[in-house]
């Protein structure tokens, strides 16, 4: 099996509407949408029934026992965070802002307060022909990066046995993103052809490079700043970076991405650019 993992810089730059393409010209057996914090992939997949759903437990949180509390404001006093608030006459624990710290419990003289597992997020799998993984990431949480290994290990114990995996991973360069990079054969980031573009791209760039990741850099709606596209060609021709394709500004690109479907299933400017993308990239996987 190989594994592409496509990546962006940025946010909005078209990375799920370039692996939602990649899944389709592949007939990819083995999906992922490692983005745990706002996973879409499913929406153009179409995947309508009902996965496996699996808690993801993380760190401890304090919960109080109403019943026991004594009203003394001990917990709130203590508490360095303001994690515990008095409304309606009673003492409540806000669990956004609850570190796990524990002292709420150490100092509370009735023994109200005790530390909890604490619910990180929810793992999705979707079996069938096409085995998907995806998550969502609990608001305020901090364990991205080992839901995304999650996400990873699902897919792989389901479908193991197939050509290619394709992983959709998260904007950025944070937790979510270096989880996601170990075992790939290809990392594959579409950029941007903007200032900032080809900023976050030189970021991710060297985030990948510190793990000795194989990348190739694609430039979406290039002909929006052809000279910035210009600019990104030649820093991947500076970087020794595989430089796998553009693909234009294409209004049919919204207008199937609004009505959840694939680009890879019309006939369009940007069909075409991404499937010769597809095939370039194939060949740097030895596919």
């Amino acid at each position: 099996m190989k594994r592409l993992l496509v990546l962006s810089g940025k946010g909005g730059t078209g990375k799920t509407t370039v692996s939602s393409a990649f899944v389709e010209f592949s007939k990819a057996r083995a999906v992922a949408d490692c983005d745990v914090d706002a996973p879409n992939l499913h929406l153009i997949l179409n995947r309508r029934e009902k996965p496996q759903r699996t808690v993801l437990w993380g760190g401890e949180k304090a919960f109080l026992d109403q019943e026991l509390c004594i009203k003394c404001g001990a917990c709130q006093k203590a508490c360095r965070f303001d994690a515990i608030r008095f409304s309606e006459e009673k003492y409540e624990i806000w669990e956004y802002a609850c570190e796990g710290c524990g002292v709420c419990t150490y100092v509370c003289p009735a023994h109200a307060i005790a530390m909890k597992e604490d619910a990180a997020g929810e793992l999705f799998l979707y079996e069938g022909e096409q085995v998907f993984s995806t998550a969502m990431l609990k608001m305020g949480r901090g364990n991205s990066g080992k839901l995304v290994t999650e996400v990873k290990k699902n897919m792989l114990k389901k479908a193991s046995d197939t050509e290619l995996a394709i992983i959709d991973g998260s904007p950025g360069i944070g937790c979510p993103v270096i989880a996601s990079m170990s075992g790939m054969d290809l990392i594959l980031i579409v950029a941007e052809p903007s200032v900032s573009g080809k900023s976050d791209l030189q970021r991710l760039v060297e985030t990948a490079a510190g793990f000795q990741m194989k990348i190739a850099v694609c430039v979406n709606k290039w002909d929006t700043n052809p000279e910035k596209t210009r600019e990104i060609e030649a820093y991947c021709k500076e970087q020794g970076l595989s430089f796998v394709g553009k693909i234009p500004y294409d209004r049919t690109v919204s207008a199937a991405v609004n009505a959840g479907r694939s680009v890879a299933g019309l006939e369009c400017r940007a069909r075409t650019a991404l499937l010769q993308v597809y095939e370039a990239v194939r060949d740097e996987l030895n596919i």
